[in-house]
Formats: C-alpha cells, structure tokens, sequence
C-alpha cells in the first residue's frame, strides 16, 4: 500500500496485528498475522466449517471482557471450527473489510496463551479474506455480525502449518484456540459518523460532509496557506479520542493548498490505511491527537510539520499540504 504522503516511512508489519503477549511484554508472538514471523503458513485450505469441539470460556465471559478458556479436552477437529458464543446485532463482515477486534490466544493441548489485546486495552484491526491473517481467521471471520464474540479451534492446515511459530512455542502439531470479540467492520466505503460542524472561517479550505462513502471535496481558498497547523472537525464523531500512541484506520485525501492539486488518496485506491501517529508527519500526529474516533478532520499541514524542503513525488518542496481525515476506529 503506499503511504508515500503522510508516513514518513513503511515499517515492516505496519498492516499487522498490534497484540501483546500475555506476559504484556508487548511482543510479535503469535499473531494471526503472517508477517511479524516472516514466515507464510501453508497453502489455505478450503473445507467446511465445524462448531466443535471448542474448549469451555470459564470466566470474562461478557462480550469485550478478557476472557479465561480450559484446556481442550480430547482430540481437536481436524477441520477448522468456529463456534458463535455471543451473536451481534451490527452488519455483517464481508471478504476484505477490515475487522477490529479483541482477542485471546491460547494452544488446544496445554491451555498457554501466547497472545492477547486485552491486557494493551487496544484492538488490533485487518483485512479478512486476502490472505493477510492466517487461513483460519480469513475463512472463520467473514460473514460474522459486528459485536460477536466467536471461538475459533485452529488446526495447524489453518495456522502456522507443519512448521509452527517456535518464537511463540507453537509447534506444527498444535491447535490453536482463539476468542475474538469483533468490535467493528470497515470498508472502502466507510465514512465519518457524527455531528457536521460549521465551516465559518473563510480563510482554510472547505470539506465536503458526504457520509456516502466517496471521496470528500476539499475547495482551497485563493489566500495565503497558514503558517500554523490547522485541526478542524468537519463530522464530529463520538468514539474515544486519539492520543498520540495510538494506530489509526482511516480514510483520507491530501491536496496542495498552491493549486489544490490532489497527490493521494484511499478513495482513489480503493482500500482504508493503517498506521501509528508515531510513524507519521508531525502534522497529522499533531493535527490527529485529541480528536475522536468516528471524526471528520480538516489537517493543514505546513510546510515545517510536513517534508520542508524536501519534494516528494507529487509533492514539491516547502508544500503546505491539505487532509480531510475521517478517523474509522482507533486501534
């Protein structure tokens, strides 16, 4: 994916899950992700669905609780299982949206968790059905109702393969069993939802409301660009406000304030991005921080808090840069 005009660099698993061990050590094991290992599992099978066996959740047992799961008892299906233990009311996941969620990992066999966001208190998002997760999470996580919480029985043809994870002291041999909480669903035509604020200075840009899915209109005044950075709510949204540590999914499109020319895009890709405000310009992680999930963000990027003096393709030099910013969920 390029992220040529707000990243300042493409670190290796930025699309991957965000988990944290349980130890909270905040390790890379034993992700859903194929990359933190750079190894690929194998082959996605293709087979029916089973609802069992799955092993008992003995506590945290409320949708969005960290849960607590027994051993497994007997042999694990050799087929992938996929048991809904709390049925939402909210849409329905589709190949390719992103899915939030929380989740626990444990193995069938000795009941170790190898993985965990409840204990970081910070979902972790990815796309379902694009070989971007493990076979089982594509196949098991599609056609699920937003705020479900759904136990998954991972046979190794669903996971990491005759090879393991032995960074997570998985081996080729064990099942995986997952409970994942899906606390939302997003794709590439998902917009802001909230409050549409009024646009009453006439000296910054002006941004469509739309809430249609398509790309926003951003109108640049003939004036002088601000020296400052600039922050407005267009839709004022109500989730939990950004703070500077944490990832973002989001839809955007810069312009330049000199000719109001567009240089990016996700409307025009087609596909959501994903990144830590750490691990973006100044202006956006600045320009970001405080505002709140479901949000609708005007980002005027000088010069200074953008690339200065360095051209980008598409951007040249000293460009003071123009967002609309529509903050899908913070992760």
């Amino acid at each position: 994916m390029r992220r040529r005009s707000v990243l300042l660099a493409v670190p290796a698993g930025l699309l991957t899950l965000a988990g944290c061990g349980d130890d909270q050590s905040g390790s890379d094991k034993a992700k859903p992700s194929q990359e933190p290992t750079g190894q690929s599992p194998s082959p996605a099978p293709t087979g029916k669905i089973v609802s069992g066996p799955v092993p008992e959740i003995t506590a945290g047992k409320k949708f969005g609780e960290k849960p607590k799961v027994a051993k497994g008892s007997g042999k694990p299906s050799s087929d992938l299982a996929v048991k809904t233990v709390i049925k939402g009311d909210g849409e329905k996941t589709a190949k390719g949206d992103y899915v939030q969620v929380n989740y626990l990992a444990q193995i069938w066999n000795t009941g170790k968790v190898v993985d965990n966001t409840y204990d970081k208190k910070q979902t972790a998002a990815f796309p379902v059905g694009k070989g971007q997760v493990l076979p089982g999470w594509d196949q098991g996580l599609v056609g699920r109702s937003v705020g479900s919480r759904l136990e998954l029985a991972v046979p190794p043809a669903y996971a990491y393969g005759k090879q393991g994870q032995p960074q997570a002291g998985i081996k080729g041999t064990d099942t995986l069993v997952f409970v994942i909480d899906i606390e939302g669903a997003f794709n590439a035509k998902s917009s802001a939802k909230g409050k549409k604020v009024a646009q009453s200075n006439f000296d910054l840009p002006k941004v469509s409301d739309n809430t249609d899915g398509k790309a926003p209109s951003i109108t640049v005044p003939k004036k002088d660009a601000p020296k400052k950075l600039v922050s407005e709510y267009v839709i004022e949204g109500d989730g939990p406000e950004v703070t500077a540590k944490d990832a973002l999914l989001v839809q955007y499109k810069g312009v330049l304030w000199d000719g109001g020319k567009e240089f990016d895009s996700t409307y025009k890709r087609g596909e959501l991005a994903q990144f830590s405000l750490q691990q973006v310009v100044k202006g956006w992680s600045q320009g970001l921080t405080g505002k709140k999930a479901g949000s609708r963000v005007l980002v005027v990027v000088p010069p200074d808090l953008g690339y200065g003096k360095k051209a980008q393709k598409g951007i040249p030099a000293n460009s003071t840069l123009v967002f609309t910013v529509d903050i899908l969920a913070v992760l």
